[in-house]
């Protein structure tokens, strides 16, 4: 028998004006209730504690907003919700305005912690805390790593309308750059942190949260920048670079594919809960898995778990969905920034041109752990690359990397569209206050 279909057509809501944070403003997001004057003349040890707090809980400011975005032009999933029709009206048709909330949100959130990012390291040059040389390189390899982070992920939405990265004076704000430009100083910048992070010692003069076990301190954090800067490499197609990279990062193509960095989230004090959460059939909110995801799927693969048969489809403007996503069983769940699971799939890629063998071997660690047999396809560079996107499809699904990958590989226009009106953008607008 037929399920019944759940209309989600209710009167729109009226949103609250969100305040826009240009690059060109002075105000900035506080540093864990720290003055940034206090931070930026003279940093001490305790208000570096309190900073680098701080920057990982703003990391997670806009998330959200992000990765249903990026998820929804990668048409990984739709987001529906009965109070702001702009998830389908907008983002799924690309008729994206460059003065709202899917637009300015990511954009504010991640150069108001750039900011941050550069107040501390302003305050670790003046700083006359007892901080050994050793200390200082670890300081300032963990901040610059951070700061390339937040700048990867402007330029992921962003991509050829360009992002600027000269920003440490925000009243002399340097040009705005394009993609290959933004790319190759964020390789750069990796890279500095590097250099930095190898002669840091063993141990960092601050605490990381549990999303880094593993990678907190400087040599375990340098295997998460090496792997932050394999993606970048990734994107700029230098896949020498790429494997050389990986060699010093922590992918393991015999460990736990979930081993990795992650956001963190709790219920305590004024902490976030993680925004990516929603509770199984549910009418008003809802993230429901495009059917292409669950018609595309080989028989047994286990990456289907991440979406659940709901008791009844939605239907949003004819865009109806009947798996609900559930990558996040609960709303203190972590999410990944990176997970060895991905560094695996960059090897296989890195590989897919110059030694295909290796490249199939990779492919395997992925297909076996998601209860698949072994590849058995073509050999070629274009057959590989066809394998490779469509187990990153299922291993990354809903992590904002289907639509970074269909464009870097010229392939936005396989994404499906469900009605006549809908189109799968290349960029997000640069907001329109930006002083360009």
């Amino acid at each position: 028998m037929m399920k019944k279909i759940i209309k989600l057509k209710g009167a729109i809501a009226l949103l609250a004006v969100m305040t826009f944070i240009s690059c060109d403003l002075e105000d900035a997001d506080s540093l864990n209730g720290l003055s940034a004057d206090a931070i930026s003349s003279n940093l001490s040890r305790a208000e570096l504690s309190q900073a680098v707090a701080g920057i990982l809980s703003d990391m997670r400011v806009g998330l959200a907003t992000q990765i249903d975005v990026q998820s929804i032009f990668g048409r990984e999933y739709y987001f529906f919700t009965g109070s702001d029709p702009r998830f389908e009206a907008d983002v799924v048709t690309a008729n994206l305005d460059n003065n709202t909330f899917y637009t300015t949100t990511p954009w504010n959130a991640r150069y108001a912690n750039v900011r941050n990012i550069n107040t501390v390291l302003e305050g670790l040059a003046n700083t006359t805390a007892d901080f050994s040389t050793a200390e200082i390189a670890g300081i300032r390899g963990f901040l610059n790593t951070m700061i390339a982070h937040e700048f990867l992920m402007l330029h992921n939405n962003q991509f050829s309308n360009g992002i600027r990265l000269d920003v440490a004076d925000f009243d002399n704000l340097g040009p705005f750059l394009n993609e290959t430009e933004a790319l190759t100083a964020i390789f750069n910048l990796l890279d500095q942190a590097a250099t930095d992070l190898a002669g840091a010692g063993d141990a960092f003069p601050f605490t990381l949260s549990s999303g880094f076990s593993g990678f907190d301190t400087p040599s375990g954090f340098l295997q998460f920048n090496r792997g932050l800067t394999a993606r970048v490499e990734a994107y700029r197609e230098n896949y020498p670079n790429v494997l050389a990279l990986l060699g010093d990062s922590f992918m393991d193509m015999t460990g736990d594919l979930t081993t990795g960095v992650f956001h963190t989230f709790s219920l305590t004090g004024a902490d976030l809960a993680n925004p990516l959460f929603i509770a199984l059939n549910q009418a008003a909110i809802v993230r429901v898995a495009h059917s292409s995801y669950i018609d595309d799927a080989l028989p047994g693969d286990t990456r289907l778990g991440k979406v659940v048969l709901r008791d009844m489809p939605v239907d949003f403007s004819d865009l109806i969905g009947t798996h609900d996503v559930f990558i996040y069983q609960s709303n203190v769940d972590n999410v990944p920034i990176m997970r060895n699971e991905e560094l695996i799939l960059l090897a296989a890629e890195a590989n897919m041109m110059s030694n295909p063998a290796a490249a199939v071997s990779a492919i395997n660690v992925i297909r076996n752990a998601a209860g698949l047999a072994d590849y058995a396809g073509g050999m070629t560079a274009a057959e590989l690359e066809d394998e490779i996107l469509f187990q990153r499809r299922y291993s990354l699904f809903g992590e904002s990397h289907r639509w970074i990958d269909t464009r870097r590989f010229g392939r936005l226009a396989e994404l499906p569209n469900d009605r006549a009106t809908d189109n799968v953008p290349m960029a997000v607008p640069v907001p329109f206050n930006e002083n360009q």
